[in-house]
């Protein structure tokens, strides 16, 4: 049972935010937990994993299976903000035209800019900052001399941390001492503040030329031959700076079955070179999300035999509900849709916000019944889980019921199919191949 605690003191102006954002098919972040019902299963024992697994040292790929409208984004959601709890610091990676999957360093620019944890905004740069602030006590009413011996003895520190990139170490300790060591002759703000950018421009995954580099003893930028090793280091470092490791998850990567050969095979090369560099990798997991077209294609997972004989298990509990394993590779909601209970306590959720926003009493209205009557005729159809077409229907009978049309004159069943019309345009617009090829 959801608690409606959380949209009771919420403005009209707001609650209306939310309903539009529903309407569109996503819900704002932070009330993520309020619209999650079901799944508990799978979420317990990714919630044992990352707490007895992930953060002891482990690490691990899971793909999160569902159909367009499953609520695979939502899920994803949900464990975004349970990560974060568990003190994780968090990448969601929405792979679009402007993040393709088959541009690595492109994906890799994106993980440290939505990168999230236990500081203040989005990003390495914050991150880094924040670091950097932690630091400043130290520094205070610190002589020239002994300030000099600071930044030198945090620089040994931090190469020494095992397994740590010497390349990403330098880069750390040339942005402690363009903080808070001594100018040296010829330096001012200016030139410190040109340095300070360079070295973010490299934390971003940016290009920088070798001879911008050379001054910090920094010799590499990001390739796909050194990604592994930068992202480890990254790892290492947000370890450091009070984090548990590090959860990464990349959403709509299903529209990959949609493109070219060639840029498909450059994609599905990169999703193999993620899993391989988490065999290596600590306190790391790593979530995508696909629909099981990806798995039973001929153009998903198995058109890749390198990457195919690294997943192909996955594909064996395809379609079989009584195989699901809660501790393997595949999160599976297709084959665990919600049930009618947990979806009236969704209706429930809806008609509280649908009644702030709106400022009127939908419950007299709007009863549990019409609410089992969407399920039931969603069955009818078999498509009971999709989370989202439920969403949306109902919402188009509370905009009926609150402009004084009664449920029992509305045509549920022609209005299921008219709102799974308007579903599978959205998601025609969405498979659509736009990457660049």
């Amino acid at each position: 049972m959801i608690s409606l605690d959380a949209l009771k003191e919420l403005e009209p102006f707001q609650a209306r935010s939310i309903i539009e954002e529903l309407r569109k098919g996503s819900v704002p972040v932070e009330y993520v937990p309020v619209f999650t019902v079901g799944r508990q299963k799978w979420l317990s024992y990714i919630e044992d994993d990352l707490e007895n697994y992930i953060a002891q040292g482990g690490a691990k790929v899971r793909f999160i299976s569902g159909d367009y409208g499953d609520g695979k984004t939502h899920f994803m959601s949900v464990v975004r903000l349970l990560a974060m709890e568990k003190g994780f610091a968090v990448s969601f990676v929405v792979l679009t035209r402007d993040v393709p999957i088959h541009k690595f360093e492109t994906v890799y620019q994106s993980i440290v800019r939505q990168l999230q944890g236990n500081f203040n905004g989005m990003g390495i740069r914050n991150l880094l900052t924040a670091w950097l602030d932690s630091l400043s006590p130290e520094f205070i009413d610190v002589k020239a001399g002994a300030a000099t011996e600071k930044c030198t003895a945090l620089a040994e520190e931090l190469r020494e941390i095992p397994d740590m990139d010497i390349n990403f170490a330098n880069a750390l300790a040339a942005i402690v001492s363009n903080r808070f060591a001594p100018m040296e002759e010829g330096e001012n703000e200016e030139t410190r503040k040109a340095d300070r950018e360079i070295l973010m421009h490299w934390f971003d995954g940016g290009k920088v030329t070798k001879r911008e580099l050379k001054p910090f003893q920094v010799y590499e930028y990001l390739t796909k031959t050194n990604a592994r090793q930068l992202m480890n280091s990254l790892i290492l470092f947000l370890r450091r700076f009070g984090h548990q490791g590090l959860i990464l998850l990349m959403d709509e990567m299903e529209t990959v079955v949609a493109m070219g050969a060639s840029v498909r095979n450059a994609a599905y090369e990169n999703v193999r070179l993620f899993i391989d560099n988490s065999e290596t990798a600590q306190y790391l997991h790593i979530f995508f999300s696909i629909i099981p077209d990806v798995l039973v294609s001929e153009k998903g997972f198995k058109s890749y035999d390198a990457l195919w004989s690294r997943v192909r298990s996955i594909g064996t509990s395809m379609g079989d509900a009584k195989r699901l394993n809660y501790r393997g590779v595949l999160v599976d909601i297709h084959q665990t849709p919600l049930q009618t209970e947990e979806l009236v306590d969704l209706g429930r959720c809806l008609l509280s916000l649908h009644g702030i926003a709106y400022r009127w009493s939908p419950q007299e209205l709007v009863t549990d019944k019409v609410i089992e009557d969407i399920c039931i005729n969603q069955k009818k159809m078999g498509v009971i889980s999709e989370v989202r077409l439920f969403i949306k229907q109902l919402i188009g009978v509370l905009d009926l019921a609150e402009q004084g049309q009664s449920p029992e004159e509305m045509d549920m069943a022609r209005q299921m199919v008219e709102t799974r019309k308007e579903m599978e345009a959205e998601k025609m617009k969405q498979m659509e191949p736009t990457w660049d090829s």
